[in-house]
């Protein structure tokens, strides 16, 4: 490490996690000249399979630990669930970015929609539910149809159950094992947006253009950039954003989700304090990708240009497309600008991200009707 504070180039970073983010960090930082360290208790970790290092142990193993801690110059995380005290037993050796206190606000979606609103930005109307008990304000206090949503573990679509009645919210808190939840109103989207940023230890912040997303069954399906947004709404996006990282005095890449109702209001849905899925578009589309700004941010480095190369969609691949076998990848690379990005998973199953297609194109109409026909063409034979 530089008398300044910078991490500089053959150093060794870690990550905790090593799936397909983890395995995204490590390859950018490794094109960088870092060496990476990989703690991830599955021998067929992606990233694991990259790194220079990888710890086979559970990311609460205090051997695993202090060997990380020791030999890491700083150390970051691929998603948002490692143990609290994992962080803090590693912030005690090294820098670790974003901070514990700030992976425990978007760990636990009632502290994260609580400080969102304490924030007075504005979120779908919501009641915290920890007791059975609490459902009768909730569903009193909502206009229902409101969703039902674990306050932790829920990603994709999962832990959340729909909610008509109170004899469906008493039904929904059961199945979902009684665990504290978030009885949310279901608000009428005109559109999901999502920002990506990121932030530097200097407070310096580096902002992406805003996405315009589409869900499946819960999981981000496409990515189209510039979306269909209105030049307000993207502006007010960024500024909500912003203020989200420097009220977390977060540093590292941040990704931030809206809700844009058919009644005009612009909603934070949640966040991800790490690269995101609807970020994923910057790996060929942008001057400097979200995973180049994340060894950035954790290195103490001037962030990246943002500036976008080309108009984009990014789609996701999950396991649906491969059925028995592997898809055929020759009506990817049939086409010149679509990217193809597979993430070294060894088992596809329905539901999991196995891949995603970045499609470039002159404009984003083009991108997008490219996209949705490559989607097709994988999929038709199921």
């Amino acid at each position: 490490m530089s008398a300044v504070g910078v991490i500089l180039p053959g150093a060794t970073l870690g990550v905790l996690g090593g799936g397909q983010l983890g395995r995204m960090f490590t390859l950018a930082a490794r094109t960088l000249g870092y060496r990476v360290l990989v703690l991830d208790p599955d021998p067929n970790s992606p990233a694991g399979s990259v790194a220079d290092v990888h710890l086979r142990a559970d990311y609460t193993d205090p051997h695993a630990l202090a060997r990380m801690g020791a030999e890491c110059a700083a150390v970051t995380t691929e998603w948002e669930n490692v143990p609290a005290s994992t962080l803090d037993a590693l912030a005690a050796h090294c820098p670790v970015r974003p901070s514990a206190a700030a992976v425990a606000v978007a760990r636990d979606r009632i502290r994260e929609k609580t400080f969102v609103r304490d924030l007075g930005l504005a979120t779908a109307p919501f009641f915290a539910i920890r007791r059975e008990d609490d459902l009768d304000a909730a569903v009193s206090g909502l206009r229902l149809p409101a969703l039902l949503k674990t306050a932790t573990l829920g990603y994709d679509g999962k832990g959340q159950l729909p909610v008509d009645n109170l004899e469906h919210a008493h039904a929904a808190f059961a199945q979902l094992g009684e665990r504290p939840c978030v009885l949310e109103e279901k608000v009428k989207l005109a559109q999901e947006l999502s920002v990506v940023l990121a932030r530097g230890a200097d407070g310096d912040i580096a902002v992406y253009p805003v996405g315009e997303n589409v869900h499946r069954n819960g999981i981000l399906h496409t990515t189209r950039v510039p979306g269909c947004i209105a030049a307000g709404v993207a502006e007010l996006a960024i500024g909500m954003a912003r203020r989200v990282a420097e009220a977390l005095d977060y540093v590292g890449v941040l990704a931030v989700e809206f809700f844009f109702t058919t009644d005009g209001e612009l909603l934070i849905n949640e966040k991800a304090p790490r690269p995101h899925n609807s970020g994923h578009y910057t790996l060929d589309a942008c001057a400097t990708s979200q995973i180049e700004q994340q060894v950035r941010a954790l290195c103490g480095l001037p962030l990246g240009s943002t500036r976008l190369l080309s108009p984009v969609t990014m789609l996701n691949l999950l396991g649906d497309v491969w059925g028995d076998s592997q898809p055929d990848w020759q009506q990817v690379f049939a086409h010149a600008e679509a990217k193809l990005h597979l993430y070294g998973k060894h088992h596809a199953r329905p539901g999991r991200k196995m891949g995603h297609i970045n499609v470039l194109s002159e404009n984003a109409d083009a991108s997008y009707e490219l996209a949705t026909e490559l989607f097709a063409q994988l999929s038709r034979r199921y």
